[in-house]
């Protein structure tokens, strides 16, 4: 086994009070642990800690609502016990032991997810997986990767690169915050996705182990047909299904060569035709960015037109190829050739996340909600959905830019803050959330594209799966027959009651 890890998690925001005092915000009922269970825990893994400050720590991610009770010395749920395994068998013995004492799991590793993913919202032990950690081999003939769940993606990558000269190519924007099995449990997308695929894109095969305790091994192949695909099950699952321990993943050789434009349109309408006419010709340069007006001006001080960042790396030809697609189809709908300095603009500051807490700190309502939809339906959506989030009273300013594409279709990414009385926070939130996912949902758009449901989006997964949720409570029903893993999440009945949300 080589490098890539361990890591640590980035703690959202202070805790106003100390994380030893942290209090619980959810009054969803907490099941508890006896001293019995905990010893157990303690003979099974090699870390084990009830101390408060750690506790609270381990109980939160990186959910902007959940920000903003952090200033009120709040959690969204707090655990009862914290446990941080070493390998797959620690993490097996846990699990066992946790269902022996009908006890919740919820995994955890950088904690990075925006939606209350891994909030344990009826206590019980939040699993700590970032020390099972590091590269456990490359296979340079296959260009696969071995690698472990906690494994940080900012380390992986660097790794990758000084030591195997290859590349993930999974840049999402909380890459120095985040890690493998969070990438795989949410089903993340990176910002060069055009080129290298979403991480269920990038997945060979998984390392599960199930809520019993048994470890199981999925994938593998290049491609089979031996029924359907078992990584899928667990890829999105969000830890609901199985705790992710390991994973097979493609990688690529180190780019070579690497190219960019920026263009500007007169509306966003046209230029996601544009996206589109790209795509259709088989061009997939790793970034292709666009940005409405609202926010290409407040980013980069364009004025009043939409901006598209395009940016590929790889073989010199394959990129030549698809620069040259991008400036043709540019060209023919009458863009503005702007500046490329814009993209070196953005990729200076492209993992930023630092204006989030600044924003929610100063009294803010903040946060972004990231969609997909066909091309046919985008224009309307994008049009509906900005008019949705900006007719909630409180909303100070709504916009969006699109950054992934697809032959069929891309990702709307929106973003939305506003300003309320302290107390009625918790009810404008809720509200502008309703307004926005409504709005996509009744266009044909889907729930989310890349940060998961968590428990923010739980109440909207049966109306966005129709008929076939019945299917999704099934597996749990089937694979976690007493629901302790992740529970109150993906919009699944919880045998511990309500989440309180």
């Amino acid at each position: 086994m080589t490098g890539g890890g361990p890591g640590t998690p980035t703690p959202p925001i202070e805790l106003a009070g100390g994380a030893a005092a942290a209090s619980s915000r959810l009054h969803a009922t907490r099941t508890g642990i006896d001293d019995k269970t905990v010893d157990r825990l303690r003979d099974a893994c090699a870390e084990v800690t009830t101390e408060p400050a750690a506790l609270a720590e381990a109980s939160r991610d990186w959910w902007p609502l959940a920000m903003t009770w952090a200033l009120e010395g709040q959690v969204a749920g707090l655990a009862d016990v914290v446990a941080r395994p070493r390998d797959a068998d620690e993490v097996a013995a846990v699990l066992q032991i946790a269902n022996d004492a009908r006890s919740p799991v919820t995994a955890a590793a950088g904690r990075s997810g925006v939606c209350g993913a891994s909030v344990p919202v009826h206590g019980g032990v939040v699993l700590d997986l970032t020390a099972l950690a590091g590269i456990v081999d490359v296979d340079d003939t296959s260009l696969v990767l071995d690698v472990q769940a906690g494994t940080f993606g900012n380390l992986l990558e660097d790794e990758l690169r000084s030591t195997y000269d290859k590349t993930l190519g999974h840049w999402p924007q909380s890459i120095d915050l985040s890690t493998v099995g969070g990438w795989l449990a949410c089903r993340s997308a990176g910002q060069y996705s055009n080129r290298y695929g979403k991480i269920e894109d990038i997945v060979v095969g998984l390392d599960v182990v199930l809520a019993d305790g048994r470890q199981i091994t999925t994938g593998g192949a290049p491609r089979q047909a031996v029924g359907p695909d078992l990584n899928q099950v667990f890829v999105g699952s969000e830890g609901t299904l199985g705790v992710i321990t390991g994973a097979r993943l493609k990688v690529h050789d180190a780019p070579r060569h690497e190219d960019a434009s920026a263009w500007g349109f007169s509306d966003f309408a046209t230029a996601l035709d544009f996206l589109r006419r790209v795509s259709r010709r088989g061009g997939a340069p790793a970034v292709l960015r666009l940005y409405d007006a609202t926010e290409a001006d407040r980013s980069y001080q364009t004025g009043d037109v939409s901006v598209v960042l395009a940016r590929d790396e790889g073989d010199p030809v394959t990129v030549e190829a698809s620069m040259r697609i991008v400036a043709e189809e540019a060209k023919n709908l009458g863009a503005d050739s702007m500046d490329a300095a814009l993209v070196d603009r953005w990729m200076s500051h492209r993992n930023d996340v630092a204006a989030l807490e600044a924003l929610i700190s100063k009294g803010f309502v903040v946060d972004t909600m990231e969609i997909a939809a066909r091309w046919a339906a985008l224009p309307h959506i994008y049009d509906t959905t900005i008019a949705a989030l900006k007719s909630v009273p409180g909303t100070l300013a709504a916009s969006a830019h699109q950054s992934h594409s697809y032959l069929d279709g891309g990702c709307l990414y929106f973003t939305f803050a506003g300003k309320v009385e302290p107390n009625d926070k918790d009810r404008y939130y809720r509200e502008l959330w309703d307004a926005g996912q409504r709005a996509v949902l009744a266009n044909d758009g889907a729930l989310s594209h890349h940060h998961g449901v968590g428990l923010n989006r739980s109440r909207f997964v049966r109306d966005a799966l129709g008929s076939a949720f019945d299917v999704l409570a099934a597996l749990k029903s089937a694979l976690d027959p007493n629901g302790i893993l992740n529970p109150g999440k993906l919009g699944l009945t919880s045998p511990f009651g309500e989440t309180g949300f």
